[in-house]
């Protein structure tokens, strides 16, 4: 047998070896093993991604609904300022440890929170103000505070660089200019975020201006907040992120909308203005009204989008934003109507009277829309892999390398591209901190016309090819990274620098 034949053999037989090698790893039992089964799928004309609304391989893990007794949605209360002047605001923001009971029938729970024992308040940040936020870890552990969509200069964002120790007190300064949207802040501490967030550290930033708006504003009454996450909890009713944690991005079987399960929600008007954020550690979510009627979103991660968009259903992957009107005109006194998500319904409104807001909400919507023109790429990122073998352009977070550098108030046009896998790959929502970017192109295409606004997260199918462009504002160091948390703490993720 000559050397030829001798080395296509070897290079068989060790083709073969890593091949199963890589199928034993992905389908290994634990931690190894992603809950849900899901992946590839295309988009339908409304620009949603078909799967199973959670992301991963491996054996399913289905959302059920609760027979849970129902309860009130909790309206996360809205901060009040320690102190305000003409031109700031001050703000006081606790991590905490807490217990939380889930289940009617359950015991308490080990949680964590913001100024309180699960999730955390509503900040209210207007544009043209400085906001001077002092953050305090009461936890027996480091943590950060990161301000998720805000466009500010890096020492500020909270990234897992500005970590702060137990007992320790930091105080941060944000400069609001930046139009109304929904944000939202949780921790950052490399190592720790999907635990923390997991556990309950997440809270709300609204951005807000002193121009009269149509919308409905009215804050726990015609504009609520939806945080929805979904858990997996012990047979007596706890969270327990040690046990249930995946590395390929942790899931569970149970919905739960501002920390609550099975919620209502009284509706006294004709409109109801609704913020959904998806606060899940690695779920996708299909959002839908349980009579099929349709919605209308307004409103993207950093605002108004240019045009309402007409919806039946809707995607929001891990750490997306999007604001919706629900209209109740067609329905009688006593009536409900449930908000579901991949057809589980989570909370359910009921009509108790409908008073007629007395303004058209589309005079928001005067301005042209932009146009999303595409160009050349200025650079290209590759996002590939699975569990502990994640990588962005084949490389790991390394804390001590910067990746990409850039100059101050420059605008560039980036191409993400989702690797496949041999199985099949994973849908990455990727997200970059201090900017928010508008999307392009969807494999060569304009994007949906529910995408057409301000971006800080954007869904990457496996082996799709999305353009996004943004200007860097603000200096600093950031982070670029995958929003599936346990992807983010296995190495999904690099460091921008702007100078």
């Amino acid at each position: 047998m000559n050397r030829l034949i001798k080395w296509i053999i070897a290079m068989g037989i060790v083709s073969i070896v890593i091949g199963l090698t890589f199928l034993l790893f992905t389908f290994a039992p634990g931690r190894g093993m992603m809950g849900d089964g899901s992946f590839m799928g295309g988009w339908n004309d409304g620009g949603m991604m078909h799967d199973n609304g959670s992301m991963g391989r491996g054996n399913t893990v289905d959302l059920v609904a609760s027979n849970e007794p129902t309860q009130p949605l909790p309206i996360p209360k809205r901060l009040q300022p320690d102190r305000v002047t003409d031109e700031a605001l001050y703000y006081t923001v606790r991590a905490e440890r807490g217990e939380h009971r889930f289940f009617n029938q359950g015991v308490s729970s080990e949680t964590l929170g913001y100024n309180g024992s699960l999730l955390g308040p509503m900040i209210e940040l207007p544009t043209g103000k400085t906001v001077y936020i002092d953050t305090i870890n009461q936890l027996d552990e480091p943590t950060s505070f990161h301000w998720h969509g805000l466009v500010i200069p890096g020492e500020e964002d909270g990234g897992p660089h500005q970590l702060i120790a137990p007992g320790e007190q930091k105080r941060a300064r944000l400069d609001i200019d930046q139009q109304p949207g929904t944000l939202w802040f949780h921790p950052h501490p490399m190592g720790a975020t999907a635990e923390q967030v997991y556990l309950g550290l997440a809270g709300l930033l609204y951005v807000t201006d002193d121009m009269s708006s149509s919308l409905p504003n009215e804050y726990g009454v015609d504009d609520i907040p939806l945080i929805v996450q979904d858990r997996l909890f012990t047979d007596d009713g706890q969270l327990d992120y040690n046990r249930q944690m995946n590395i390929d991005g942790t899931i569970g079987d149970t919905l739960i909308a501002n920390g609550a399960i099975n919620t209502t929600f009284d509706v006294t008007t004709k409109t109801l203005r609704v913020r959904l954020v998806n606060g899940s550690n690695a779920r996708n979510l299909d959002f839908s009204l349980s009579n099929g009627a349709s919605f209308t979103q307004i409103a993207t991660d950093g605002g108004l989008i240019d045009q309402p968009v007409s919806l039946e259903t809707l995607k929001l992957t891990p750490s997306e934003r999007a604001e919706i009107l629900i209209d109740f005109s067609d329905l009688s006194l006593g009536d409900e109507l449930a908000l579901e998500a991949d057809g589980i319904s989570f909370t359910t409104f009921t009509v108790r009277s409908k008073i007629v807001q007395n303004r058209d909400w589309t005079d928001a919507f005067r301005e042209a829309p932009v146009a999303n023109e595409s160009s050349e790429a200025d650079r290209r990122l590759t996002l590939f892999g699975v569990s502990h073998m994640v990588t962005i352009d084949g490389k790991q977070f390394d804390p001590d390398r910067i990746d990409i550098n850039v100059q101050q108030g420059t605008t560039e046009v980036w191409e993400i591209y989702n690797r496949d896998d041999m199985m099949g790959g994973m849908t990455h929502p990727f997200h970059i901190h201090g900017v928010q970017f508008r999307i392009l192109e969807r494999d060569g295409k304009p994007p949906p016309d529910n995408e057409h606004g301000w971006k800080d997260t954007v869904a990457v199918a496996p082996g799709e090819r999305v353009k996004i462009k943004m200007t860097f504002r603000e200096s600093g160091t950031f982070m670029y990274h995958c929003h599936i948390l346990e992807h983010e703490e296995n190495g999904m993720m690099g460091q921008l620098n702007v100078k």
